[in-house]
């Protein structure tokens, strides 16, 4: 997993991958999300990613639309809390349109009024349909007390109110303030040399000036553990997380967290809830860990839903489970396989070129380098059984209750 790394004038970095394929993925990441919005500005953010295909000072919205797609590419973006990603990909020969487009759209982006006004409609019926599915509103609820009185507690999409708020003026002034050369990554993967994706981005990027972003972010203040219940007329299961603060994305603890989580609730049919809810019980069709690290905070929750009249049980064994993990260390085969069994799914993972890309540039914008695969291997096989039992003892006692039923 080679990366070559280099820096443009106006301070974006740039990292990439040679590979023997004939496509090319790419992208651009800005170190700007949600919680980078302003009071007043709920929703900018995702806002501000949907319009930046709707017009640039070269192109009309149905031109960037059909740029990459008319040559069989693909062209999308996603917006997370700390973050906005615009990525596309083609074939190897369209490489350059591809670098091209993106930075027409992120750099020259115009922000139509007429535009803006339809998309906001599009973003409501988004919100509309996302409020159907309580599977998904649940966290956002939960993040809203768990980050309660801080930018991390609001919704990425906003509100329906939120956004029909924003103006065109809005979005301009929040790429301004927030989408700054010293905040962005370019990576990409391809059989492409260093050397030809180098000169794209000069060349396409060469009118970009340099600017460092004008403010830092203010980290959430603890807040109480809770326990809360919401009624839902009308659904027929409840749903329930379990979670928690946990580790940064600078802290050495998040890689022995994020194993006991996989070994809770990642994706095997053998993980320890789904074998306990599921399997044993039969109580769940639908139960899942994660783990989500942040700059300055993170999130562990457990997942599950259930009948009604199933939920206390589900809790009360889940429960049982986070305290088997505190109380008693691993036997050296348990533990063993874990790491085996993380391995793996980090391996397979690699081969996704679209997602191997997107964990770099990630990387990239937060530390700055990109670990060897081998070094990663390293970390996973130096976790102690100890290590694991203290990092359970640190987050899983402090976890709150949110429950639909």
């Amino acid at each position: 997993m080679e990366f070559d790394t280099f820096t443009l004038p106006s301070g974006v970095r740039c990292i990439h991958r040679r590979t023997r394929s004939q496509v090319a993925h790419c992208c651009l990441m800005v170190n700007a999300g949600s919680r980078d919005e302003l009071p007043g500005e709920l929703g900018a953010a995702h806002l501000t990613e949907h319009t930046l295909f709707k017009g640039t000072v070269r192109r009309k919205a149905y031109q960037v639309n059909c740029r990459l797609e008319n040559l069989g590419g693909e062209l999308n973006a996603f917006t997370t809390k700390e973050d906005t990603t615009v990525h596309a990909t083609t074939l190897r020969s369209d490489f350059p349109k591809a670098v091209e487009l993106i930075a027409d759209i992120v750099f020259n982006s115009t922000f139509p009024d007429r535009e803006v006004e339809r998309e906001k409609e599009v973003v409501i019926d988004e919100i509309n349909t996302y409020r159907d599915i309580p599977a998904e509103t649940i966290f956002d609820t939960f993040e809203a007390e768990l980050f309660a009185g801080s930018s991390l507690a609001g919704n990425i999409l906003g509100t329906s109110r939120s956004v029909r708020r924003i103006s065109p003026q809005m979005l301009r002034d929040f790429v301004h303030r927030t989408y700054t050369p010293d905040q962005m990554v370019f990576a990409s993967t391809g059989g492409m040399s260093t050397a030809v994706v180098e000169r794209n981005l000069r060349k396409y990027l060469a009118d970009v000036e340099p600017r460092v972003r004008g403010f830092e972010r203010v980290a959430p203040e603890p807040v109480d553990r809770f326990e809360k219940s919401i009624h839902k007329s009308g659904a027929h299961q409840a749903h329930c997380i379990l979670g928690g603060r946990a580790y940064n994305l600078q802290d050495d603890r998040r890689l022995p967290l994020a194993l006991l989580v996989n070994m809770l609730g990642g994706p095997a049919a053998n993980s320890m809830l789904n074998i306990l809810l599921r399997e044993h019980n039969g109580l769940s069709y639908t139960v899942e860990a994660s783990y989500n690290p942040i700059s300055d905070s993170g999130l562990a929750t457990i997942y599950f839903s259930s009948d009604r009249d199933k939920m206390e049980r589900c809790i009360e064994l889940v429960q049982n489970q986070l305290k088997e993990l505190c109380d008693h260390k691993l036997s050296s085969l348990k533990l063993s396989m874990a790491k085996k069994q993380y391995m793996g799914q980090f391996a397979i993972s690699m081969e996704n070129p679209e997602g191997n890309m997107l964990g770099a540039a990630k990387s990239m914008l937060v530390f700055d380098a990109v670990d060897d695969s081998d070094v990663i291997y390293r970390k996973i096989n130096a976790i102690t059984a100890d290590q694991l039992c203290e990092v359970a003892n640190e987050i899983f006692p402090n976890f709150s209750t949110l429950i639909y039923k």
